[in-house]
């Protein structure tokens, strides 16, 4: 640029005779030096960088994250305890006499309850689902006699109230190979617990889904009976309307039984649980075998109401995976271990974050508190009269410094994998750490140590596009 002046100036020597052109070409050619001047970078500025404005904008990958441990539970809202709708109720001791009702779980907007029930001839762990209003009035029959629902307890309404989603398949399917002696094991046992995890279907299986016909013959007149629509051999995720129309497959991937499933913010895509007919097998042959209360582990996968499906991560998992409330993210725990995963993009991406140090650091900490507690109310029972204050004792633990060859076993007992999660806000993610050992006999149940901690999000900066 500044030979491109000089050159320019040069030449208008030679070519303007007159003073006063000449003026008006250097006062020009003054000009246009102070713009570049001002327009060229200064030496020692910072390169400029985009922030985005949201988290929710934020690709899971650069989300920044600080750990606080030892912090109060979440508040959550308090759930009232479940209740059979009374006016249902009558309907059925009235006019549905062999039928027997389970469950009955109303929308969020009040509008619609749906009802789960089994015939006295079904299975105890085989279910139906019909549709009624507020006023107990029967809407549709939601189920028809060929599909059999499962767990009645992970049935759930849209929070929208547009759709509800339960896990079905077909009515007593026992697929070839598989022993008799499995097909009815759980056939006493209670529908919401060991009952429901009953699998009658083969994972290799590639034979053509069963499509029963319509045979309902419910004793509730003037309803028609439900449509028959395609059915797998494996517990598969359905959804339908909130009139109870329009009951639709959303997962068509036989040899899977997915256990578990939740709701968007924003009513538009599920997470579910999964696992494959032998690996549940194998789960529940080993809780048996030990007498303890069966828990599946899956593994995590995106289902979006048009029937996409993502499959998030190959490792299993038994805590039940959290949206955020955005709907933008989701979080799901392996052992010391959180992933939080992009729900949106046509780049999804995923970011690890592992916490075996921080706990480990915070556990050391925590008996250390707990320690010093116990000698401060020891103190203070022991002097009540001589009204002797006890300073607390500095116990923070530097991260940075800490091995965990500095660990002793006490501090240990304290250092337990997470066992909950609670996205609270778009920026706060709560998990919970404890030791659970559950059994068949409920009175051998152990939960202990258990303590609530949080990582606070916050994005990262972004270069702009002319950073070099």
């Amino acid at each position: 640029m500044a030979f491109a002046v000089l050159a320019l100036l040069e030449r208008c020597g030679r070519a303007v005779r007159a003073p006063t052109e000449k003026m008006q070409i250097l006062k020009f050619l003054i000009f246009a030096s102070l713009v570049f001047v001002a327009a060229c970078p200064k030496s020692g500025t910072e390169t400029p960088t985009n922030s985005p404005s949201t988290l929710g904008s934020t690709q899971a990958v650069r989300l920044n994250y600080r750990f606080e441990a030892d912090v109060p539970p979440p508040m959550q809202p308090e759930i009232p305890p479940e209740e059979l709708n009374a006016t249902i109720q009558t309907d059925f001791s009235t006019n549905r006499l062999d039928e027997i009702l389970v469950k009955t779980i109303v929308s969020p907007d009040k509008q619609r309850i749906l009802v789960v029930y089994r015939r006295t001839n079904d299975a105890e762990y085989e279910f139906r689902v019909d549709m009624y209003a507020a006023d107990g009035r029967i809407l549709r029959k939601v189920t028809y006699d060929g599909m059999a629902v499962y767990y009645p307890g992970a049935i759930i309404w849209s929070p929208d109230s547009k759709s509800a989603a339960f896990m079905a398949k077909v009515r007593g399917a026992v697929m070839p190979n598989v022993p008799a002696a499995n097909s009815n094991t759980n056939a006493n046992t209670s529908a919401n617990t060991n009952a429901n995890t009953n699998i009658n279907a083969n994972a290799n299986t590639a034979s053509e889904p069963v499509e029963p016909s319509n045979t309902s013959t419910s004793q509730t007149p003037f309803v028609e009976g439900a449509k028959a629509v395609l059915t797998l051999r494996t517990e598969q995720v359905y959804i339908c309307g909130a009139d109870g129309e329009d009951v639709k497959l959303l997962t068509q991937k036989e040899g899977l039984i997915y256990f578990y499933f939740v709701w968007s913010p924003d009513s538009t895509m599920l997470v579910a649980l999964a696992a494959t007919y032998q690996e549940w097998q194998v789960m529940q042959f080993r809780a048996k075998q030990n007498g303890e209360f069966f828990l599946p582990f899956g593994r995590p996968r995106l289902i979006e109401k048009n029937g996409r499906e993502r499959l998030l991560d190959d490792f299993p998992t038994n805590v039940y995976p959290v949206w955020s409330s955005d709907s933008t993210k989701i979080a799901v725990a392996y052992d010391k271990t959180i992933k939080i995963y992009d729900a949106l993009g046509t780049q999804p991406t995923q970011a690890a974050i592992p916490l075996q140090y921080d706990l480990l650091a915070s556990s050391k900490k925590h008996k250390e508190t707990v320690a010093q507690q116990e000698q401060s109310n020891s103190n203070t029972n022991a002097d009540a009269n001589a009204n002797v204050n006890t300073a607390p004792t500095n116990v923070e633990t530097n991260t940075n410094q800490l091995l965990s060859t500095d660990i002793d076993e006490d501090s240990k007992v304290w250092f337990n994998p997470i066992v909950d999660l609670k996205w609270t806000e778009p920026n706060m993610l709560y998990l919970q750490t404890g030791y659970q050992k559950l059994y068949e006999n409920p009175a051998n149940n152990v939960r202990s140590y258990f303590r609530w901690h949080r990582l606070i999000f916050s994005p990262q900066a972004i270069p702009t596009a002319n950073q070099k």
